[in-house]
């Protein structure tokens, strides 16, 4: 088990909740291995209940999503997630959960002011874009320089996201999810310096597109 998993365990596990499921999110860029982390942590909770809500389960269906245009860092930002369904679901799943039990949210974005007070315990998993490029164009096939015209929506909104929330420092663990072995950092996120970054400038159409 790695050291990040060690203290989100020690954080999880000496959570007091009363009459509900304890609340975990799991926060980080697009890329940034949260499904993988998401799932270690599932296995390592056992034998306890868990629910593990996808933030990707609730996008905006597309005309939402684009309607600043596709390659927009604001639309990637503020439209990608339909906010009201993601906290219906967290509420039903929560509801449906006794104590003692763990409801999981894992997704981009939940550091941000409208959802980072639900949670009881949260993680920011802090991977370099160049790292999160690299796995999204082996995933997607997406380009794999961060600065590159085709990833100016992804990166781009993930800067405004900074700017706006900065979620290390609202998040109770810090991770390094760079490689396999994940550690915690305990100093600032090595965003922080980039956090007021404007989205790089580029513009036109995509050489690659990802769904989202």
């Amino acid at each position: 088990m790695s050291e990040a998993l060690d203290a989100m365990l020690a954080g999880v596990r000496g959570l007091s909740v009363a009459h509900r499921a304890a609340l975990i999110a799991i926060d980080g860029v697009d890329g940034s291995g949260k499904t993988t982390f998401t799932a270690r942590l599932v296995d390592s909770l056992r034998p306890s209940s868990v629910t593990v809500v996808h933030a990707d389960d609730h996008l905006n269906p597309p005309e939402i999503r684009h309607a600043r245009g596709r390659s927009s860092p604001e639309g990637f930002w503020l439209d990608t997630y339909d906010l009201p369904s993601m906290i219906a679901a967290v509420d039903d799943a929560c509801r449906a959960s006794d104590d003692g039990t763990f409801v999981i949210v894992e997704g981009m974005f939940l550091h941000r002011e409208e959802l980072r007070d639900r949670w009881d315990f949260s993680v920011f998993l802090d991977v370099p874009f160049a790292v999160t490029a690299a796995r999204m164009a082996e995933r997607d096939g997406t380009n794999p320089n961060p600065e590159h015209v085709g990833m100016r929506r992804y990166v781009g909104g993930q800067r405004l996201y900074f700017g706006a929330a900065s979620p290390w420092r609202h998040a109770d663990l810090i991770v390094d999810n760079s490689a396999h072995d994940a550690r915690v950092i305990e100093a600032e996120s090595s965003f922080a310096a980039t956090a007021g970054k404007p989205p790089h400038p580029g513009s036109g159409p995509f050489a690659h597109r990802r769904a989202l």
